[in-house]
């Protein structure tokens, strides 16, 4: 006999929608099937609302199922695909509806869905390559404090109390070791280490969020370190080139489109200094000497190619060419990231090792020698 599905109450479903749009995220990978597909449909003849409607059938994230459907429902009452998609900022940044609104009024909404397309798969590949390279030293670096915790909370108490046995002056370094093992060897001690490091965090995480001083004095040290500043300026210059050039092609008016762009960039400075280039704009000043006020944020290279395009009339294909020469740079940075970074690691592992190995076997030394 066929097993009847349990039928869900009015309250299971109201928690099981709520918890789907609150806590649910929509994979990026899924925005890209959306938008492909949308573009695919459209090209075939398919109508807009066709388009949806199949489109909301065959997502399999629900949270964005929901929300095609309710863009659907907005496009029947008359809305533009533009104003139905702004409803949804979550799985819509304005970039994308921006880029939609000036296809609409040119009466070229296929090849603004295409250029979205090719800007969410650029994106896609450079958010790829950065999370990519990181899986490397987490792994490591979580290896590292699991056996360093296991040492000091189960082999050193052991060791400890062996010297301590021993009616014998113990060199500086097993001392240090010695009291490092005994706070470590109480549960207590191990708790109150846990709750101090997740409060820090805590801490840390929240004031990067509700502190913009903190926040701006954070990103500024990003940007001055010495393997990452390089990195996170490279991902930066590669999303505003790659953001700017897309709008430009969408015809979309370039303050308005650096404003936008501005928004797309991780580190705050270089949002600031692209929101004030745009006010800036609106004076008439031209975008390549607006940014070359700031040398350090964007390099020689990168105002000169906008200068260029400025007098050519053709910015939008340079900054696409910057783009692709950044997004390049990254992933050949991030490929090599772990040849960079490994012998950093091996230094830091090498020198905890030896230091343990120091404190373990001198004594022991010592204790030999008076046998």
């Amino acid at each position: 006999m066929p097993v009847k599905e349990k039928k869900l109450s009015p309250f299971e479903e109201k928690l099981n929608k709520w918890v789907s749009q609150h806590f649910s995220r929509i994979p990026f990978i899924q925005k890209i099937f959306f938008v492909e597909h949308l573009h695919i449909m459209i090209h075939a003849g398919l109508s807009l609302v066709e388009a949806l409607d199949v489109l909301s059938k065959e997502i399999e994230n629900k949270k964005l199922g929901d929300i095609i459907a309710k863009i659907k429902a907005d496009i029947e009452k008359g809305q533009p695909l533009s104003e139905a998609l702004a409803k949804h900022p979550d799985a819509f940044p304005p970039i994308y509806t921006k880029m939609v609104s000036a296809g609409e009024v040119a009466g070229k909404l296929e090849e603004s869905l295409k250029q979205i397309v090719n800007q969410m798969h650029k994106t896609h590949d450079l958010t790829s390559a950065i999370k990519g390279a990181m899986i490397y030293p987490a792994v490591i670096v979580v290896a590292m404090g699991g056996i360093g915790i296991m040492m000091a909370t189960m082999v050193l108490p052991k060791l400890m109390e062996m010297f301590k046995e021993f009616d014998a002056e113990l060199p500086p370094a097993t001392k240090i070791l010695m009291k490092i093992s005994e706070f470590m060897g109480n549960p207590l001690n191990v708790i109150l280490v846990v709750f101090i490091i997740v409060a820090l965090i805590t801490t840390f995480v929240i004031s990067l969020k509700k502190s913009p001083k903190f926040k701006r004095l954070i990103h500024k040290l990003n940007l001055h370190l010495p393997i990452a500043g390089k990195i996170i300026k490279k991902v930066n210059l590669a999303r505003f080139s790659l953001t700017l050039s897309s709008l430009l092609k969408s015809t979309i008016p370039i303050v308005e489109a650096v404003d936008i762009t501005a928004e797309t960039c991780g580190n705050i400075l270089y949002r600031e200094a692209l929101h004030n280039a745009a006010q800036k704009i609106k004076s008439g000043q031209p975008l390549s000497d607006i940014l070359n006020e700031q040398p350090k944020l964007f390099p020689p290279m990168v105002t000169e190619m906008i200068m260029v395009g400025e007098r050519a009339g053709e910015v939008d294909q340079l900054l696409d060419e910057l783009s692709n020469f950044y997004s390049s740079e990254v992933d050949k940075t991030m490929k090599n990231f772990t040849v960079i970074i490994e012998p950093v690691i091996i230094l830091l592992l090498g020198l905890a090792v030896a230091g343990v190995a120091v404190a373990v076997i001198m004594p022991m030394y010592s204790l030999a020698q008076n046998f």
